[in-house]
């Protein structure tokens, strides 16, 4: 019986409708919009932080320096009033209570690299740098199934941060400017966003790097984007 083919990836239309300053120190590798208030885990070994502020003046209200020369922060979910945030290489996850980043309550072994992490409000999926994304128990941490990412023409790779909003996966495509829209069930993508064109991407001399970051605000049903150091936050509507 041959493979169903996937239908080809269609454009997903957005409006930029707002600009916010981004602290240029941090080396975005996980985002997140929770009870008002924008998390972010940043990477780059030493410099790699965990911290959380306010999205419109970019003011950072508390910042966790949990780096090493080893230890290289990567992509942050909270579920349950827990934060989890996986490191690249370290094989190690941190997990905190969200009311006090400072201080890691438990960690879980991850065989893996580490790269993006969202959840769907009881299980949590993992990128890990090609075209798998784990669905993943937070309590035991145990792997509990696999989503292959494709498109119409095969699996694709370099699956980074990642985003669950109402019943879809997003996910950054790391060194490109594209946001794919991924069906949990089938791992197939429906959609892709485009940021060749964003605006004012000033960027600052040998220090801006890849576009990542995906941050949802469900309340204003706004999308959040970003990049690694990069000077701007995006604020963004779905036509």
């Amino acid at each position: 019986v041959p493979a169903v083919k996937s239908p080809a990836v269609k454009a997903i239309a957005y409006n930029i409708i707002a600009q916010y300053p981004h602290d240029t120190a941090s080396y975005t590798q996980g985002l997140e919009f929770y009870n008002g208030k924008l998390y972010e885990g940043g990477g780059d070994y030493a410099n790699s932080v965990l911290q959380f502020g306010d999205v419109m003046t970019g003011k950072i209200e508390k910042k966790n320096k949990m780096g090493t020369d080893k230890i290289f922060g990567e992509g942050i979910t909270i579920l349950k009033g827990k934060l989890y945030q996986l490191t690249w290489t370290t094989h190690e996850v941190f997990v905190y209570d969200v009311n006090d980043i400072t201080k890691v309550i438990k960690t879980f072994p991850w065989p893996y690299e580490g790269w993006g992490m969202t959840n769907n409000g009881t299980d949590l999926f993992i990128s890990t740098g090609g075209a798998d994304i784990y669905t993943v128990d937070p309590e035991t941490f145990k792997i509990k199934s696999t989503l292959h990412v494709h498109d119409d023409t095969g699996p694709v790779f370099y699956v980074n941060e990642l985003e669950y909003v109402e019943g879809f996966v997003w996910a950054n495509i790391y060194q490109s400017k594209d946001i794919i829209k991924i069906n949990p069930q089938t791992g197939a993508i429906v959609g892709k966003m485009n940021f060749n064109n964003l605006p004012g991407k000033d960027s600052i001399a040998n220090r801006t790097e890849y576009f990542n970051g995906i941050a949802y605000d469900s309340t204003k049903k706004s999308f959040f984007v970003t990049g690694k150091r990069w000077p701007k936050i995006y604020e963004l509507k779905i036509n």
